[in-house]
């Protein structure tokens, strides 16, 4: 098979969440520990850095990862979903895998008989360690996909853990409070392994203070009022703030991440891992900019971040899958904003006559649209130079933003 039928295969082969959502989810290590044994167990002969948490995890991972190349390291860097294509999910040095490599290593999984269902994810996630020990990564950034405890990435002994925050995200597979949430992620913290935790709060402090205290590992918050490179703006202040703190750690580890290697790393970044989406400015008048954010956590600290540059007017463009909760989402609109709601691509995305009947009338400034591209014509037809258009919500929703807006070249790149 060619890479295509190879990428056709594996989606349609194992289930993928970010098609099906929770029902695709498979937690335990029992098929990861199998497809491991079955690989030669290259998780133990790597040195990892293992990111959790509700949001900021894809940030911080990007950032590490950039920082640890421009220190001279061989840097793996594992995160999803991706956004254009399937290969951005493992990294080298800010370099895709390679589509042969993803060829080979799914002739392995299809020629072998397997006594497991194991999940796209679980393969994905294989397929990227067997690819960074062949190229003998001298670290690996680890993005956990879903919760942490029983997640396929939690086979690995971390030289530090991460946990970024708690929200209220996949209730229905993790928890339905932010205690039992904050549990599952907890399970990403290894015997006598640091972790950074990057709040702390009456509610899930005590957890990680108990399994912290379990493992015999150390807690360290991220110290405030820390030098921040002046592309650090908005929500990924707080962001930096975890991966200076886990820098800091690496630093009596023997690693070069000295303040200059960081601010090169947050220059580069783009480059060093083809990060984008998060806080991204893509035009100028009207500013316009791309973001991530798709919980209420996520989204509470974007419209922050938001108010701090906007100089004008407000126009949001917004869609989301069908499985979020947006009856808490909507609470974290500001009231004085455009909104122009849409459906994507994907299959998850929640429909138009859903988004109409869940709207709810405190949001004046509605309109609906068919898809990304017919409500982003009409927020640049309907903004001012002074004000900023916001595309927010769904990894897919940026997806097509990006795939389809810039073919057509309606954003100019920054």
């Amino acid at each position: 098979m060619n890479y295509t039928e190879t990428i056709d295969w594996l989606f349609q082969q194992f289930p993928a969440y970010h098609n099906l959502g929770a029902q695709a989810y498979n937690p335990g290590l029992k098929n990861i520990e199998e497809l491991s044994a079955f690989f030669g167990n290259p998780e133990k002969e790597m040195r990892f850095i293992h990111v959790g948490g509700t949001n900021g995890k894809g940030s911080v991972s990007n950032m590490l990862a950039s920082i640890l190349t421009e220190s001279g390291e061989k840097t793996g860097l594992f995160t999803s979903p991706h956004l254009f294509d399937f290969t951005e999910r493992i990294r080298i040095n800010g370099k895709p895998v390679d589509e042969q490599f993803v060829i080979e290593f799914c002739e392995k999984v299809r020629n072998h008989s397997w006594n497991i269902q194991p999940s796209f994810f679980e393969i994905t996630w294989m397929m990227a360690l067997a690819f960074f020990r062949q190229n003998n990564c001298s670290i690996v950034i680890a993005e956990v996909g879903l919760g942490g405890r029983l997640d396929a990435t939690n086979i690995i002994q971390p030289l530090i853990s991460v946990i970024t925050n708690i929200g209220l995200d996949h209730v229905n597979i993790l928890g339905d409070t932010r205690a039992k949430i904050a549990y599952e992620k907890a399970g990403i913290i290894k015997k006598q392994t640091p972790v950074v935790l990057g709040e702390k709060d009456s509610e899930t402090f005590p957890v990680f203070e108990t399994k912290a205290k379990e493992m015999e590992s150390q807690i360290i918050l991220p110290e405030p009022n820390i030098s921040l490179p002046k592309e650090i703006i908005g929500y990924q202040v707080g962001n930096y703030g975890i991966v200076s703190a886990v820098c800091d750690y690496l630093e009596t580890l023997g690693f070069t991440v000295d303040q200059s290697t960081r601010e090169k790393g947050i220059q580069n970044l783009k480059k060093n891992t083809g990060f984008f989406g998060r806080m991204e400015v893509i035009a100028q008048e009207p500013l316009t900019i791309v973001d991530c954010a798709h919980n209420a956590e996520g989204i509470h600290a974007l419209f922050n971040s938001i108010q701090e540059i906007n100089k004008g007017a407000l126009h949001c463009i917004y869609g989301t899958s069908s499985d979020k909760d947006l009856d808490a989402i909507l609470k974290e609109f500001p009231e004085n904003a455009h909104f122009y709601f849409t459906p994507f691509s994907n299959p998850r995305s929640i429909r138009i006559e859903d988004l109409k009947e869940k709207v709810d009338s405190r949001i004046e400034k509605k309109l609906f649209f068919n898809s990304p591209l017919t409500a982003f014509k009409q927020a640049q037809e309907s903004a001012n130079k002074a004000d900023t258009i916001l595309i927010f919500g769904s990894f897919f929703l940026v997806h097509d933003f990006f795939e389809v807006f810039f073919q057509k070249g309606l954003a100019e790149t920054k």
